[in-house]
């Protein structure tokens, strides 16, 4: 199985599920051709962004099926260990289950608390590494990459949890390309859901009986720095989106909205460069004012966007950008929940 577990997921055309969509076969190569007399594989179950609970999912109903994907890459990789890096909240919850998993697959993996203290940055790939080395939670400055220098400056192998799963599904003959999302919101059935990856949002939100009746917008990719979409946008495939979030277009105040989205940056900024830790603290100070200085904001979030040094700053203005390019104006002024005249200050702004 060693041998041919490489084969396997290149054939069956495995994509990683921690949203870039880099492809399992070649990162798994590029650990194997890395120089090192050690190599190591970390399963990366930070899921410290608001709204996905898949990850979480996933070890309660398929634990054996996590670690199996975990042992057949050390196995492959000949790596001296694993790391499962899980969040405070999961590694309270499933500490023993998965302790009783390794110990049934006889594997070298050990768990990983995440500190509560290094947030939603400590979920990206190299500050994992700085976590699990002791050190600050901050994004490393990469070349080099994980896959030739990474734990211990060793060629590291970082995967996430859906994608260990699938990977051991591979090499039993069952896999078959599904996607889990986290559906939350306003919306009747909330919970995590597996379909085909070839689905559309309109269609995921169709078969679980969440598509809505009223007037609606939805954030696919999670409640912090996923994108947001018009209903009229949803035949878009859903590949990537950890979660899929459905907001009732009455309910809530564009600036609400805003300020919610660029307090969770603001508050999960791990400081390390001024364009985010600056830029985020100016955002939020400007949507506090009566009148919010909206050309600021625009220019603001256009410098985030060039300058950040990791992909939490560069993210800032994809929920705020499409929020106001697809929702905010594609529709009438009286249904914007604004002042007369607002909504085209704000438009005009973001053009």
């Amino acid at each position: 199985m060693n041998g041919q577990i490489l084969e396997k997921i290149r054939k069956a055309k495995l994509v990683g599920r921690g949203g870039a969509g880099f492809p399992v076969a070649d990162k798994w190569q590029m650990v194997f051709d890395a120089k090192g007399d050690k190599k190591y594989v970390v399963c990366n179950c930070s899921e410290g962004e608001p709204g996905p609970k898949k990850d979480g999912w996933l070890i309660w109903h398929y634990p054996d099926r996590i670690i199996d994907g975990m042992r057949l890459a050390i196995e492959f990789l000949g790596a001296e260990k694993g790391i499962f890096y899980l969040n405070q909240e999961y590694y309270k919850k499933y500490k023993k289950i998965l302790e009783d998993e390794i110990l049934k697959a006889k594997a070298p993996i050990e768990l990983f608390a995440k500190p509560h203290e290094a947030g939603y940055i400590g979920g990206e790939e190299t500050t994992v590494l700085n976590v699990i080395e002791g050190k600050r939670a901050e994004p490393r400055l990469r070349p080099p990459f994980p896959v030739t220098s990474g734990l211990w400056n060793c060629p590291t192998l970082v995967n996430n949890v859906e994608t260990f799963y699938n990977v051991s599904l591979v090499a039993r003959d069952e896999f078959k390309n599904l996607r889990y999302y986290t559906i939350g919101g306003d919306c009747i059935y909330e919970g995590v859901f597996g379909f085909s990856a070839d689905m559309t949002v309109g269609e995921v939100l169709k078969q679980t009986n969440n598509y809505p009746k009223y007037d609606f917008f939805v954030q696919v990719g999670g409640d912090g720095s996923g994108e947001v979409w018009s209903s009229k946008q949803l035949d878009k495939p859903a590949v990537g989106a950890g979660s899929i979030r459905v907001y009732s277009l009455s309910k809530y105040k564009p600036n609400d909205l805003l300020k919610q989205w660029i307090k969770f940056f603001k508050d999960e900024s791990c400081g390390q460069c001024t364009a985010c830790r600056e830029g985020t603290y100016r955002l939020a100070e400007i949507l506090d004012e009566d009148k919010p200085n909206w050309p600021m904001v625009a220019d603001l979030l256009a410098n985030l966007n060039d300058s950040a040094f990791c992909g939490l700053g560069s993210a800032v203005p994809i929920p705020v950008t499409s929020y106001i390019k697809n929702v905010l104006a594609a529709y009438p002024e009286g249904k914007t929940n604004l002042p007369m005249g607002a909504k085209r200050l704000i438009t005009s702004c973001f053009n």
